[in-house]
């Protein structure tokens, strides 16, 4: 669906001015846009999970643990897909004020596609680095975007970096010179993408950052002495149909959580990269989404 139709219709949670913003630059933020119940609720939540990890040593489906963790002292990297592991955020992903954000930037009909709680642990969390969302998960067309919750205040502890506008532009290669998977754009193409001129998303605990799945984003290693939990949200247009299966399984995976699944699908003509596990056999596309 096009940015002026989607304009068209009533918001929910934004202002126009924030819905233009978000499809000229591509990223939008909100100073402390969740609080209350709402936000005390996901950091109890998120707690317990975290002490849910203590009786860990190694990484599984759902907690992926730094090499420090301890009983004493966790140290997490990630919790997979959380709407998995307790209905406080699937209740928070399905139908919440992040939910009405989608509606107003992607149209009446949306999927939830995927969630993760990225910790990037204090003194050393890990970099994520420069990357665009859709080459690891390609649709029909570009009607994507990522929802983050900053759990705690974010200010020198690796905020979010997004570069402005180029979500306008190329897809950039996430393969490296042997044509291997790596998940990551190639110093070679920083300045074509822009990097140098990325802007950093600070804000107090509640704050909320949305970025399209083309826009190129990341953030530092963790060198401050907090963690930076944000609790993230993919959802994706009723008219964007996914042309590899969702690595990350969860029972949620394509539900429709706005609207109902359109009849009709649209094609965006650009070309799309396509990851080392696109899946070809027949069917295959509508076994997975539909099942």
């Amino acid at each position: 669906m096009k940015p002026e139709t989607i304009l068209s219709g009533a918001a929910k949670a934004l202002t126009r001015e924030q819905r233009e913003f978000f499809f000229a630059n591509g990223y939008l933020k909100i100073d402390g846009f969740i609080s209350g119940r709402w936000l005390e609720r996901l950091c109890t939540v998120t707690s317990a999970m975290v002490d849910r990890s203590r009786s860990l040593t190694r990484s599984d489906a759902m907690f992926d643990l730094e090499t420090e963790h301890t009983a004493e002292h966790p140290r997490l990297r990630r919790l997979t897909q959380p709407v998995e592991h307790d209905p406080t955020y699937w209740e928070f992903a399905s139908n919440s004020p992040i939910t009405d954000v989608a509606e107003d930037l992607l149209g009446p009909n949306v999927r939830f596609h995927h969630s993760k709680l990225n910790f990037k642990a204090e003194a050393g969390g890990v970099e994520v680095k420069w990357h665009q969302d859709f080459p690891f998960l390609p649709h029909t067309n570009s009607g994507m975007l990522t929802i983050g919750v900053y759990l705690g205040e974010v200010e020198a502890n690796a905020p979010l970096g997004v570069v402005p506008g180029s979500h306008e532009g190329e897809l950039f290669s996430h393969y490296n010179d042997k044509d291997e998977w790596v998940g990551a754009i190639q110093k070679r193409d920083f300045e074509r993408a822009g990097i140098g001129k990325a802007v950093y998303l600070t804000g107090c605990a509640g704050t909320i950052t949305v970025h399209s799945a083309r826009a190129v984003h990341g953030s530092a290693q963790n060198e401050s002495g907090f963690p930076r939990p944000l609790l993230l949200h993919m959802y994706t247009a009723g008219d964007a149909m996914a042309l590899t299966h969702n690595p990350l399984h969860s029972r949620y995976n394509f539900t429709m959580v706005r609207g109902r699944r359109p009849r009709w699908i649209d094609v965006d003509p650009r070309p799309i990269m396509l990851p080392p596990d696109f899946r070809t056999q027949e069917g295959a596309l509508f076994k997975t989404q539909y099942q």
